[in-house]
């Protein structure tokens, strides 16, 4: 298909103003995927009418069910028990309530299991107050069965109708938009990868986003679609060429879902070629302050002023992938970052400790701050309308692959690696990474992300560490003395305290000795025997929480190169 050929577009009736207009009875119960403001408009348009209604968000309801519904002032007690679906994620609903104990910290919230049920979710709820009442309630989670674009079966949020008692499924505006757009894009004739240079996306909601006070956490179904139609798609194809599910080697293209605000739910959908424009928009930052990711022309400047041999690479679309290399008496390592462009704080910590070792004598170490320019390239265009949301379509490279999992040509960005290797002979990579900064959602496919289980909530600074066979020791010490360094650091360790204590109230329970999780996993793929990668959550966060992520990221370099240096190797060689 060429470029800007048009696939599918369509305008859809807001579901709310539709009722509005039609809805004839005394009492209504409504769910719909619409922001408060617009929920409340429709109440008091229907009671002018006649009838007397309740709209409420089919997403995150017994949340909604808090800042919207439930007195809240002088809550003691919450015991909620949380509903089971046998086509749920086991602990789906409990993940559901995040970060409720957060945005109320005088309150007691007490959590547990109901028994299985295929019936309609509902969430039970006791309440006690400060004066000794005690109310009983419930929150009904509308929710529908259906097979994911996986083909695996899956519970999703779904639009409600209750009308003078009568309960019947509604498919809403933003439920018809999302599955409407995967018909037409699964029945286009792909021939095969890659299908597409980039295959855009453009959609508006009339939906706002809700900042929660806690972290960066929000309530955004912009952000929400975003995620859902990206990750889908990937898992369509997935299915239709054969790959396994969670298959990173998959060469579609970029798949780049735009989601802003707007008047009303339209969809455009069509193929166009590379955005290879510059990336502009961010202004130039004092380095060890930088409070949002850098422009790409501020990495390039940077990494120029090191010391060192320059190598570099070209990018799938052409951009420059640019190292260098500091040779030294010390014990090589690789440092590099931006291999998933949507983590951002990488490029600032490598760059920061790279200008820090550079001032040693001896020392020796490669440096890549951003090996994936045109997936940064493209966060930064989609951060242009969404600072704060994750933006995954910019996690992979303008291929749609994973470059650590490209094996066949193109090499492109991954050579960079390669040349890495050859120059400095090292034993250790260090790789800066991040997650999502707040909760990550699917909603319209089953609310917990597939395959990202354990990423779906913040839990802190955590280290994973692969090895090859044979290597066990040397990684276990070499973790435990990175993680000895970052417990020096006591706002990180309150950061990763707060963020741990929260994810266990809703189920995810890592084990994090002295207060940070390690991964510690042989692997015997990467050329390079031992693999420290570093996760931050970062994805979203800017101002004083981004200057955080990056001064962590740079201490973990340091921590990772000064214990290397010291590291017991036994027999093996050292380059």
């Amino acid at each position: 298909m060429g470029g800007g050929e048009l696939l599918f577009q369509a305008d859809y009736p807001a579901t709310l103003d539709r009722l509005c207009r039609d809805l004839t009875c005394a009492r209504a119960e409504i769910w719909s995927f619409d922001d408060a403001p617009t929920r409340r408009a429709a109440e008091q348009a229907l009671a002018a009418r006649g009838v007397r209604a309740r709209c409420r968000s089919a997403y995150k309801p017994l949340l909604h069910a808090f800042l919207e519904e439930i007195q809240t002032e002088g809550l003691a007690v919450a015991e909620i028990a949380c509903p089971r679906h046998p086509q749920a994620v086991p602990g789906r609903f409990l993940l559901e309530a995040y970060p409720l104990p957060a945005l109320f910290p005088l309150a007691d919230f007490r959590f547990s299991e109901g028994r299985e049920s295929e019936a309609m979710p509902v969430y039970r709820l006791r309440l006690g107050y400060a004066s000794g009442e005690v109310r009983h309630a419930t929150v009904p989670a509308p929710n529908r069965p259906h097979r994911d674009h996986a083909g695996g079966m899956a519970l999703s949020p779904c639009g409600w109708l209750i009308r003078d008692g009568l309960a019947e499924a509604l498919e809403t505006d933003y439920e018809a938009l999302f599955h409407d757009t995967m018909r037409a894009i699964a029945a286009a004739p792909w021939s095969g990868e890659p299908c597409f240079q980039e295959l855009n996306i453009a959609v508006t909601l009339p939906v706002r986003d809700q900042s929660l006070d806690w972290g960066a956490e929000a309530v955004s179904l912009a952000e929400a679609l975003h995620e859902d139609l990206y990750f889908s798609l990937i898992e369509h194809f997935q299915c239709r060429f054969g790959r396994p599910s969670g298959d990173r080697s998959l060469r579609l293209g970029q798949i780049v879902p735009e989601i802003r605000h707007g008047p009303r739910h339209a969809v455009r959908v069509r193929v166009r070629d590379w955005d290879r424009s510059p990336a502009g928009g961010a202004r130039w930052q004092r380095l060890d302050r930088a409070h949002a990711p850098l422009a790409l022309a501020q990495i390039a400047r940077e990494l120029a002023r090191l010391p060192g041999v320059p190598f570099a690479a070209r990018s799938v679309a052409g951009r420059p992938v640019e190292a260098r290399y500091l040779p030294g008496r010390d014990r090589a390592v690789m440092i590099s970052a931006g291999q998933h462009a949507n983590e951002v704080s990488g490029p600032v910590g490598a760059l920061r400790a790279a200008q820090e070792l550079a001032r040693r004598e001896g020392a020796h170490f490669t440096l890549c701050p951003l090996e994936n320019p045109d997936g940064y390239a493209l966060r930064q265009r989609l951060a242009g309308a969404a600072p704060r949301h994750m933006l995954h379509a910019a996690r992979y490279t303008a291929l749609g692959d994973d470059l650590e999992h490209r094996h066949e040509p193109p090499e492109a960005e991954r050579g960079i690696r390669d040349q890495a290797l050859r120059l400095s002979g090292a034993l250790l990579h260090v790789s800066l990474h991040g997650y999502p900064a707040h909760e990550w959602t699917r909603p319209l496919s089953g609310y917990v992300p597939r395959g990202f289980r354990d990423w779906t909530l913040p839990r802190g600074f955590f280290l994973i560490l692969r090895h090859h066979p044979g290597w066990a020791r040397p990684a276990a010490l070499l973790a435990e003395a990175v993680i000895a360094r970052l417990a020096r650091l006591p706002d990180l360790v309150a950061f990763n305290a707060a963020q741990l204590a929260l994810a266990r109230r809703h189920g995810v329970v890592p084990q994090a000795p002295g207060g940070f999780v390690r991964i510690i996993a042989e692997d015997a793929r990467p050329p390079v025997p031992l693999v420290l990668v570093t996760e931050y959550p970062d994805e979203t966060l800017l101002g004083a929480p981004f200057a955080a992520a990056h001064e962590a990221q740079r201490s973990a370099v340091i921590a990772a190169y000064d214990a290397f240096q010291e590291l017991d190797l036994g027999d093996r060689p050292v380059a």
